[in-house]
């Protein structure tokens, strides 16, 4: 039987969602594998929709597994639960499709990022957002957000080298959240390496008035990663949603307990 769960995590003190050796720190993969095969009874190798880095957070983290186990699909969260850390939680579980690919099969992803704003650091946010004193021309960087919309090449946002760039954004919101807070939202058929924390690098940089909100275009057709800004701090990232067509797998988010 494959399992299909819904994770959330703060990834604060996870050196990444992928599995790595030991003495590099512990990870999602790893911390989950590990008390998934004591209740399987059996070792188990999970498949995640998104190679989180190290520091970013998720809400809606997709992964499934193959089990010989007879506990009822229902049982996993609670029985998983129990065996995790408070930074590592299942939402839900259920059964899938022997044929279902977390990461092959998602249609697009949501990631949200997460500015303060405020003119002194607030501790309560010190792990879930960067601190950008203000003043934040919103407006500029919504602007700005605008002419990523579409079907792009996004190396010049990439942290890695690629070949192709090729991505639809389908969505990019800027909005002011109460206390302050300044959340950049992200909807696309994929993302690239660090492409998330260099959008909202760049786009805190129109913010800040460092470079004008009409530069994207530029930035875009140059396909160089040095035209764009700074990698915004891990820490203000978070995996939101992972999105599928087929009614079978359906959306995952904070509330896919019900699914």
């Amino acid at each position: 039987m494959r399992l299909k769960l819904i994770v959330c995590y703060e990834g604060t003190d996870f050196a990444g969602f992928q599995r790595q050796s030991a003495d590099k720190g512990r990870t999602v993969q790893g911390t989950l594998e590990a008390a998934i095969s004591r209740l399987a009874k059996h070792p188990v190798v999970l498949q995640g929709a998104s190679r989180t880095d190290a520091g970013v957070h998720a809400l809606g983290q997709v992964v499934v597994f193959d089990t010989t186990s007879q506990m009822v699909s229902e049982r996993w969260p609670a029985a998983l639960n129990a065996h995790l850390p408070a930074d590592l939680r299942v939402l839900s579980a259920a059964p899938t499709p022997a044929s279902f690919d977390p990461r092959r099969h998602a249609v697009a992803k949501t990631y949200r990022y997460l500015i303060d704003t405020a003119s002194a650091p607030r501790p309560i946010y010190r792990r879930f957002s960067l601190q950008v004193g203000p003043p934040l021309d919103t407006e500029a960087m919504a602007q700005a957000a605008r002419t990523l919309t579409g079907a792009h090449d996004f190396l010049s946002f990439s942290g890695r080298q690629h070949l192709v760039g090729q991505r639809t954004m389908q969505r990019v919101v800027v909005q002011t959240l109460a206390d302050g807070l300044v959340c950049v939202e992200m909807t696309a058929s994929g993302f690239l390496y660090h492409m998330a924390r260099n959008i909202a690098g760049t786009l805190i940089e129109v913010g800040r008035h460092k470079r004008p909100a009409d530069s994207m275009e530029a930035i875009l057709a140059g396909r160089d990663r040095a035209l764009a800004g700074h990698t915004a701090a891990a820490r203000g990232l978070t995996l939101v949603q992972v999105h599928y067509s087929d009614p079978t797998f359906l959306d995952t988010g904070p509330e896919s307990g019900r699914h």
